[in-house]
């Protein structure tokens, strides 16, 4: 009889070891844990990483980046996911917006005080984790979002069970187990679009917890569907509305190239696909000497985006939170005109309620491109024509901080500081950061989880 998918999976990286890990790979995870790590820090104070802390406040073992106390590992999971998302400021994949860091960095170094597994393991589980999130990714296409599920909540549960029974060592058995307990705690509905609500903000680390205790059922001897994939009733039936999946992507080599390489890093803080068209507005504000002049703005966008940046056009030129705003393409490309920038301090309420701001994303329309590449390569092209007949056009071919134009270690160290900044922290805590994730990594045994409890603070 064939092997299952999962059991493939299992088979792939139940053996993998620390010097298996290409340079890239490691990069990537080691850059993965900076920029995770420095948002969540950043977060922690605002309404829902208050929120969340409360709501999730046990005591334990496990370290919340940048709070001198314990919580219990699925806790830990929760909030470090949560809070590291939360502004939407954190690592994806082009070839399907999953967010892996803010997934697998709380998910393993969780499990990693949970369990006392060494850093050669962790890093392990954190590489084969965040590889499986990005092919199935890949498998997913635009298909689960256009079902109404967040594909960073629902993969990223079967993602994180994968890594972190790997990091323990768990056999093939225990980890297809682990992966079809996980198919069944999979979730995340992307109903917060209709309202700005921050349920979204959740996902990651709710996804997180559930690999955490998807792994220690599998671990325990507790049975999940080997066909949790590909099955008639399996994940893709439920979270993508398909049955005829090809899943190449997914098991073809894998273990052997590694599409982790090609990780994104965001420049700016909101939705994944508005970020080449706030490097359009940036540069088309230079060529503007009085943005009062504008009269329309049309931006070409994929087909894919629409239902999540662009419509309906009334919300999205006013977006009702400064969350919503994030997801607002409208609201993204004012942001670029007007402030220059899309960071943190962009998505305030009291700046995304800028009457000059929402006055320009009221000119902001969209277009449906045919041959715009959407899931493929995230493209920019807007058209903004002046008072006077004037027109003038701007295009970014590829996101940058993508694997076409990548952010070096240097850079998401500085953008670590600016986050941690932004919160009113010291800012030498990233440089703690960068050294504990080079430390775990290269497999040190003296990394220790703990010391990220005292960064920033």
């Amino acid at each position: 009889m064939d092997k299952t998918i999962s059991q493939q999976i299992a088979t792939a990286f139940s053996d993998v070891k620390l010097n298996d890990l290409p340079r890239g790979v490691r990069e990537k995870c080691a850059q993965s844990i900076i920029d995770t790590v420095g948002l969540t820090i950043a977060a922690l104070e605002t309404d829902y990483g208050i929120a969340t802390r409360q709501a999730f406040d046990d005591d334990g073992c496990a370290t919340v980046f940048g709070l001198d106390r314990g919580f219990s590992p699925d806790s830990a999971a929760i909030i470090n996911g949560t809070c590291g998302h939360g502004e939407d400021f954190d690592n994806t994949f082009e070839g399907c917006p999953v967010h892996t860091g803010v997934v697998l960095v709380p998910a393993l170094l969780a499990a990693m005080e949970r369990y006392g597994f060494s850093s050669d393991r962790a890093a392990i589980g954190l590489a084969t984790g965040i590889e499986t999130m990005c092919r199935l990714g890949i498998v997913a296409n635009k298909y689960v979002h256009s079902a109404g599920f967040h594909p960073t909540g629902v993969i990223g549960a079967i993602a994180a069970a994968v890594g972190v029974s790997v990091a323990r060592k768990l056999n093939d058995k225990q980890i297809v187990n682990a992966m079809g307990v996980a198919g069944s705690m999979a979730s995340g509905i992307i109903e917060y679009l209709a309202d700005g609500s921050s349920t979204k903000r959740l996902h990651p680390g709710w996804a997180a917890h559930c690999g955490i205790r998807a792994s220690a059922m599998g671990g325990a001897g507790f049975s999940g569907p080997i066909s949790v994939f590909e099955g008639e009733h399996g994940f893709f039936h439920a979270f993508a509305n398909r049955t005829d999946i090809d899943f190449a992507p997914l098991i073809e080599d894998l273990g052997k190239d590694w599409v982790t390489c090609h990780l994104a890093f965001k420049p700016f803080a909101c939705g994944t696909m508005t970020q080449p068209y706030v490097d359009c507005a940036i540069e088309l504000a230079k060529k503007v000497v009085d943005l009062e002049t504008i009269e329309s703005i049309e931006c070409e966008v994929g087909e894919g985006t629409v239902h999540r940046l662009w419509a309906p056009s009334e919300t999205k030129q006013s977006p009702p939170t400064a969350y919503a705003a994030k997801f607002s393409g409208p609201y993204c490309v004012a942001s670029g005109l007007y402030y220059r920038d899309a960071g943190l301090s962009e998505f305030t309420d009291v700046a995304v309620q800028n009457p000059d701001v929402l006055k320009i994303a009221r000119k902001v329309t969209y277009v449906i491109d045919p041959l715009n590449p959407y899931p493929k390569n995230y493209t920019g092209h807007i058209r903004l024509k002046l008072r006077g007949g004037n027109v003038l056009e701007a295009r970014s071919p590829c996101l940058r901080g993508g694997a076409q134009a990548p952010m070096s270690t240097s850079e998401i160290i500085d953008k670590c500081k600016a986050n941690i900044e932004f919160s009113g922290r010291d800012i030498s805590g990233a440089n703690v950061i960068a050294d504990f994730s080079e430390r775990l990594m290269s497999g040190d045994s003296s990394a220790s989880v703990s010391i990220l409890r005292r960064a920033g603070t």
